[in-house]
């Protein structure tokens, strides 16, 4: 397996299998451009079935701030270590901005305390319609 922070080589059908439990997810193109498109990125890639097997991205203004909007392992590689490689690789990434921040499920809470981060309010707002995205 190898991580990478570069989206090039990257094929939309290097990326089966993720989103799982979304009831309308991007499709392979939209999970595609999503990764360009974000500020950062960390790849898991397995290099022997050329398939990506996790991913994290990252928003930011490249000043203070950032969002970590994914994560993600496919099921069959979780609890690997994995999503901890890819969590604090992405830390790393962004080591010199004042704040790094995501929204989590509450079952989650736990798990992203180990990497140092606090528990916080937040409010989101969600356009469901356009949970597979906006690319037409």
């Amino acid at each position: 397996m190898i991580y990478q922070t570069v989206v090039e080589g990257i094929k939309p059908e290097m990326l089966e299998g993720f989103f799982v439990g979304w009831p309308d997810h991007p499709g392979l193109e939209g999970h595609l451009q999503l990764l360009k498109q974000s500020s950062n990125v960390v790849i898991a890639l397995d290099e022997h079935k050329r398939k990506v097997i996790g991913f994290i991205t990252a928003i930011s203004d490249g000043v203070l701030s950032a969002y970590i909007p994914f994560l993600e392992v496919l099921p069959e590689y979780q609890d690997q270590g994995i999503g901890k490689e890819l969590i604090e690789r992405m830390l790393k990434e962004l080591n010199d901005l004042y704040m790094i921040d995501l929204c989590c499920d509450e079952d989650l809470i736990e798990y992203y305390e180990k990497f140092g981060m606090r528990k916080s309010n937040g409010m989101i707002f969600r356009n469901y319609q356009n949970q597979s995205g906006n690319l037409k």
